[in-house]
């Protein structure tokens, strides 16, 4: 029985008898069912066993985590599932690459308006809104450049 007294999560759910040699056992052990249930509703049992078989031992049980980890995923987001979390992380990196640029920007700013004792060096306001980010960037970096 797949290595122990009960059978493995996945023969229990499919409701077959668990053999010595049964490719879930490993991987999905009776005390998480859950486990092999949402990759199953995802992938169906025949995928995941033909995914399994064409891998060597050593990396089945990284080749299992991924699954459940994209099934969840797909729980949350059908259409896109990691690549949707992926692209959300992307984008707040993104945000916060330029939000980083624009404080070092003003910080320069700052630190050329006490060199030069020129207070109208950073009168740009910076704002949250997206659209305003770039462009006040940009602007922060042509008042920069013009007084160098």
């Amino acid at each position: 029985m797949g290595g122990s007294s009960s059978p493995c999560a996945s023969c229990k759910l499919l409701r077959r008898r668990c053999t010595k040699d049964c490719i879930f056992a490993p991987y999905f052990p009776p005390n998480e069912p859950h486990k092999f249930a949402i990759v199953h509703k995802v992938f169906g049992a025949s995928n995941i066993s033909k995914m399994l078989q064409e891998l060597p031992i050593q990396q089945r049980a990284d080749a299992v985590n991924s699954l459940v980890y994209e099934a969840n995923a797909r729980m949350r987001d059908p259409v896109y599932g990691c690549v949707g979390a992926i692209s959300f992380l992307q984008n707040q990196i993104s945000q916060l690459e330029m939000q980083l640029a624009m404080a070092q920007a003003e910080i320069l700013c700052i630190q050329m308006q006490n060199n030069n004792n020129n207070n109208n060096l950073c009168e740009i306001q910076i704002n949250n809104n997206d659209n305003n980010l770039q462009h006040e960037y940009i602007s922060l970096l042509q008042i920069i450049n013009n007084t160098n």
